[in-house]
């Protein structure tokens, strides 16, 4: 039996990637991170939401544990977008599912839902607030790799 997680290997990547999600302040910008971080070459990766989020520390704090940053990234929605045409939307909320069924009625686009838990509603305390965005954030890496692959270590290099 194959191993779930080389089903990648048999499917051709996309040449566009978008992931959306409410509010592009923690899910979608996660999982746009996390696939940049993979490094699929010739893939372009982007995240929005159906409406304008504010950014969230509790994102950089998650990402920076598995070494990864959004830089000066700021969420940004649909209208946002200098393209609007994806081979893949990847959507991770109810709304944001409906929204890209709305937008890919008369194309040929693949939408797939990864329905991810909104974190913020998650907990009381701090701690329990970062254990719900790591599940989140551990869930969605789960998901990419087993959809897109591992990372590839850089090469060493030889003296």
């Amino acid at each position: 039996m194959d191993n779930p997680a080389d089903t990648h290997k048999d499917r051709a990547l996309p040449s566009s990637i978008l992931f959306l999600c409410g509010m592009n302040a923690i899910r979608s910008p996660m999982a746009e991170a996390i696939t940049k971080n993979l490094a699929l070459p010739g893939v372009y990766v982007v995240s929005a939401g159906v409406r304008l989020g504010e950014r969230d520390p509790f994102v950089d704090a998650v990402l920076e544990e598995i070494g990864l940053s959004l830089g000066k990234r700021q969420p940004q929605t649909l209208d946002d977008l200098e393209d609007d045409f994806f081979d893949l939307i990847i959507t991770l909320a109810p709304e944001a599912h409906h929204a890209a069924l709305e937008l890919t009625r008369a194309s040929s686009v693949e939408v797939v839902y990864w329905p991810m838990p909104d974190p913020t509603v998650e907990a009381d305390t701090r701690d329990q607030q970062l254990a719900a965005y790591r599940d989140v954030r551990d869930r969605l890496s789960a998901l990419i790799e087993e959809r897109f692959g591992r990372p590839t270590p850089a090469p060493l290099d030889e003296a």
